[in-house]
């Protein structure tokens, strides 16, 4: 091949610098390092599954009927409640405090036992060794178990273990207190510290053993279960609700949802008889005072015939006597209602919604505003059941308030006009009660004060038989009411785990274990800056890569000489049949071997090239052109007394006088000479282009050991008096951003024939294609290889 002539067929599009392949061996190389992540793993989620107390979920089913709209008068549609909003309420209802704290309050939560478990304690429910009363009107130890240990069936020890426990006070602040010491007392007798007021009972009848509990505030109770309880329709479109809790005691779930669904019914129902009990209370009022007028006329009566032997009306006067009792009857149910619009008019003004009685409890029969009051009670039930989950400034209780003051309004009217009418009617029936009363002074005295007492008694007994008809009425509607909500399904708990869950948690440790190392090495591979894999290296330069140098792991630097028969030799050789494709054959060669900083290599592999070369008979000499930092002269054995310098500076005529034969045959040298002041002004001097024709003419091979081009300028300028450059690259210090600037030259600058060298490699380090890096150059066959390798690395 020309040295003019461009392999076209490089790579010319960028790849990622992450390649699969190269990582996929280094995951594999440290696969003891994976087995120790797996073991850590799995041992952790062993730990985390036996020290988790395990959970299970407890369901139910509730059946909630939504509401049926009643006579909304006056109402604006818009005002109603949207599809399914009832039903939310409901549910919101269900998870409120209000309800957490009515239900447990039938329950005794605030005592929790446990016995102790290998690597947890395990909670008991009922079926306990010892039962605590605990006076919460004195001050109590919270949230820390509290052991009892007792080797007599009538005395115990208490034990704190914990450091510190939270003390409630019966105001309700909390004090933290720590350092408490054990103490011995006696079963079933009230004990009572500074720091608790208890009364333990041993229910086992055992003489020895040993328990554990701790007291749980109320507020975090109601806050435990109101939030932790889960509701969801069970079905989509329907009105029926799955309940359910996680808990760590299956019995203890079941009894809390069972106790929410019953005291939610009984909270139902509570509201339901509200109306029946206010009418019972309002109708109870009026009898008392009926009662004592009833008895009180009935005695009157009996004595009056008693002094007067009269016992019976006359005809005249039997029926004056019933036009006076019916009409004062009627006066008197005109006279109940006029007091039943008045109260409800205080009610309505003080908004005080909670005391109102519907007026069909009392006989009034008027359909529309008994439909204004039912509509009234509804809502109000409906914003006292919002407000106890939401606040003022809710959208909904805003909407209830609206309807309330709505319907506030129009029963206020239309009272006006009814209790205008009740004083026509009472006006009327008094008059005509005058009328009669007139033509009821011509009876003899004897039966006017008959008829007196009797019409009072008559009176009072009607009025009392029709309250208790409306009471007996009442009480049998509330004796009749039932919830419309109903228990579909008692809790039950399931028996699979909701946490921890072991194949889970060992199918995540085992993720987790293989990730974590994996992660590792592709961490260390994407912010790896420097150049590790050949492959890398060949892929992302766009020139050639003519040879790969093994690492020298000895102290000599001239390798070839000293060790012939090692892969470092035998890669500089590869190298030296790979330039013969670059140039005709028995052509003079003039190359420079340089890199982009200092380290790389250069110099090491300039002068065993050079003695490559030497080796085969060709004469060959070899220009130390890096006058900053002179090395060659130390391997060698030399002075750098005189050298390249010298000549350039003009200090020496003739270029033989500055080369300096070594002990090796074939091979010279031209040492840069003393450190001059000015490099770069002599390389550029025609005296350097001059020496490299005299020495193209004298010798086989002229080998430039350059500057590095990063660092150095002129190293550039000497990229056109010679046949091709070597750019050297070292395995693990060269970053791979130097793979750039090479580009670059060729690339941006149009500079030819720049080939590569990849230095130092470490054969154990190459992920792939170990085969033609390794064994091709002698690793593990030639002598300084057959070494121990190490077991893994990273």
């Amino acid at each position: 091949m020309s040295i003019d002539q461009e392999d076209k067929d490089l790579f010319h599009e960028e790849d990622s610098s992450f390649d699969l392949k190269a990582i996929l061996p280094k995951i594999l190389k440290i696969w003891p390092w994976i087995i120790l992540s797996l073991i850590l793993a799995c041992s952790m989620a062993f730990y985390i599954t036996q020290t988790t107390p395990p959970s299970y979920r407890v369901s139910s089913k509730f059946f909630i009927k939504e509401n049926e709209k009643s006579i909304s008068f006056f109402e604006n549609p818009t005002m109603g409640q949207e599809q399914g909003m009832g039903l939310t309420n409901e549910m919101i209802i269900l998870r409120s405090r209000p309800i957490a704290e009515a239900t447990l309050s039938k329950l005794d939560f605030q005592v929790e036992y446990y016995e102790k478990g290998t690597f947890i304690n395990k909670e008991l429910y009922r079926q306990t060794p010892i039962v605590v009363e605990a006076d919460w009107k004195a001050p109590q130890l919270l949230n820390g178990l509290i052991e009892i240990n007792w080797t007599k069936i009538d005395e115990f020890q208490i034990v704190f273990p914990q450091e510190s426990y939270s003390q409630l006070f019966p105001d309700g602040s909390y004090e933290v207190v720590s350092n408490l010491e054990s103490k011995t007392f006696k079963f079933g007798e009230w004990v009572e510290t500074p720091q608790f007021k208890l009364k333990i009972n041993n229910t086992s009848g055992q003489e020895s053993g040993s328990s554990m509990f701790l007291l749980r505030d109320k507020n975090f109770l109601i806050n435990t279960y109101s939030l932790g309880l889960i509701i969801e329709l069970a079905e989509k479109n329907s009105s029926i609700l799955s309940l359910s809790l996680v808990v760590q005691n299956r019995a203890k779930g079941e009894a809390y949802l069972n106790a929410l669904m019953e005291t939610y019914l009984e909270l139902e129902l509570f509201e339901k008889n509200e109306i029946a009990n206010r009418t019972i209370n309002f109708i109870d009022s009026q009898v008392a005072g009926v009662a004592d007028s009833l008895t009180f006329f009935e005695t009157q009566l009996q004595d009056f015939r008693s002094s007067n032997q009269t016992f019976n009306l006359s005809t005249e006067s039997s029926a004056i006597f019933n036009q006076l009792t019916e009409i004062e009857s009627q006066l008197a149910n005109e006279n109940l209602k006029r007091r039943y619009y008045q109260s409800l008019k205080d009610y309505l003004v003080r908004e005080n919604y909670n005391e109102i009685v519907v007026p069909s409890g009392l006989g009034i029969e008027d359909p529309y505003l008994n439909g204004l009051i039912e509509n009234l009670l509804a809502v109000q039930v409906e914003r006292s059941r919002l407000m106890a989950t939401q606040t003022e400034l809710s959208p909904q209780v805003k909407e209830a308030n609206k309807k309330l003051s709505d319907l506030n309004k129009s029963i206020s009217e239309i009272l006006n006009n009814v209790d205008l009418n009740n004083k026509m009617s009472i006006e009327d029936l008094e008059n005509r009660k005058r009328n009669i009363e007139s033509s009821f002074r011509s009876l003899p005295q004897a039966e006017q004060n008959l008829i007196r007492i009797q019409r009072q008694a008559t009176l009072n007994e009607n009025i009392y038989n029709f309250l208790s008809e409306r009471r007996a009425e009442s009480a049998i509607s509330k004796a009749s009411n039932t919830p419309a909500n109903k228990i579909i399904e008692y809790a039950r708990a399931g028996m699979l785990q909701v946490s921890p869950k072991p194949g889970r948690n060992y199918l995540a440790a085992i993720f987790a274990g293989l990730l974590f190392p994996i992660l590792f090495v592709f961490a260390r591979e994407f912010f790896q800056t420097k150049i590790e894999e050949p492959k890398y290296l060949e892929r992302k330069l766009k020139i050639p890569v003519l040879s790969t140098i093994l690492q020298n792991k000895g102290k000599e630097n001239l390798v070839v000489f000293g060790s012939g028969k090692s892969g470092i030799a035998e890669g500089f050789r590869s190298l030296r049949s790979n330039i013969k494709f670059l140039v005709p054959k028995e052509k003079q060669l003039t190359f420079m071997i340089t890199s982009t900083i200092s380290g790389e290599g250069k110099t090491f592999c300039a002068m065993n090239l050079a003695s490559v070369y030497s080796l085969t008979g060709k004469k060959t000499v070899l220009v130390g052109c890096d006058m900053r930092k002179p090395k060659i002269f130390e391997d060698f054995g030399l002075k750098n007394d005189v050298g390249l310098s010298t000549y350039l500076s003009g200090q020496e005529d003739d270029f033989l006088k500055v080369v300096k034969p070594t002990k090796f045959e074939n091979l010279d040298l031209i040492l840069s000479g003393p450190i001059p002041p000015n490099p770069s002004e002599l390389l550029f001097s025609p005296n350097f282009e001059d020496l490299i024709n005299k020495l193209r003419e004298t010798y086989d091979v002229v080998i430039l050991d350059t500057p590095p081009v990063g660092l150095v300028s002129e190293t550039l300028d000497l990229l056109t008096m010679v046949d091709f450059t070597l750019f050297v690259f070292r395995q693990g210090y060269s970053e791979k951003g130097f793979i750039d600037a090479v580009n670059g030259l060729k690339e941006q600058k149009g500079v030819k024939n720049i080939y590569a060298i990849f230095n130092g490699l470490d054969a154990s380090k190459v992920s792939y294609g170990g085969y033609g890096y390794t064994y091709g150059y002698g690793y593990g066959y030639y002598d300084e290889d057959v070494k121990k390798k190490k077991k893994f690395r990273i």
